[in-house]
């Protein structure tokens, strides 16, 4: 089944595991979505796509039970029985929803792991390897990023500008490696701190290419139909 394609004009990002599919497959979400519509796709990354867009839903779903349970708990309304018996409900459905996509992003990741274990490996000039995840991070700190860290759990997470997430552990292993620097003028621990590139790290992402496993395209794409065009972001 493919993706939705009203589901494809509103997705959000719903969770960390998207920029190791963009690392993994060398494309962005979109384009891959794009390319599993036409057909462009092997069966393994197909495949991949399908479970993509189930967990997307799934994140939806939590969003939007998340929501309902911040208007029932914003004052709006009097507290009653009435008022927590619809707590309850909307609690118990943001634990079936969160349940669902927990069990969509294990899915994404069964058949994301020997897509990236096939995928080609870059090296670095010292020749270590670097990962499809590694230049993912990278890429994504290329277009800006942030480290933030929450205030009431203290967690710690580099959000960059196209809005994924790399674990701040990530972050170290990348540090460790000279490839990236962070600005750290601002000793607050709750300050933002801008993570950039350094100079090696530019020099190596520049010299990244993952790959992936596609099915070549016919020379002429086939006219569409007035109308079908399917809705964007």
């Amino acid at each position: 089944m493919r993706p939705d394609p009203k589901a494809r004009a509103v997705r959000p990002v719903v969770s960390t595991l998207e920029h190791r599919v963009e690392a993994a497959t060398g494309y962005d979400i979109d384009t891959l979505w794009d390319r599993a519509d036409r057909g462009l796709l092997d069966e393994p990354h197909t495949h991949l796509v399908e479970l993509h867009s189930a967990l997307t839903s799934a994140g939806m779903s939590v969003t939007f039970q998340r929501g309902v349970l911040e208007r029932l708990s914003s004052g709006e309304f009097p507290v009653d029985r009435a008022l927590l018996r619809r707590i309850d409900i909307t609690v118990a459905g943001l634990k079936e929803a969160l349940a669902k996509k927990e069990l969509a992003e294990a899915r994404v990741i069964a058949a994301l792991e020997p897509i990236e274990a096939a995928a080609t490996h870059s090296t670095r000039g010292d020749g270590e390897w670097l990962g499809v995840v590694d230049h993912a991070a990278l890429r994504g700190i290329a277009g800006g990023a942030v480290l933030h860290q929450q205030i009431l759990t203290n967690q710690r997470l580099v959000i960059t500008a196209s809005r994924s997430v790399i674990p701040y552990e990530h972050l170290e292993r990348l540090e460790a490696a000279g490839l990236v620097s962070r600005d750290t003028s601002d000793d607050s621990p709750f300050a933002s701190q801008p993570v950039m590139l350094t100079a090696y790290g530019r020099t190596t992402l520049a010299g990244l290419r993952p790959h992936t496993t596609i099915v070549p395209a016919p020379a002429v794409s086939p006219p569409r139909e007035p109308g079908s065009r399917k809705p964007r972001r």
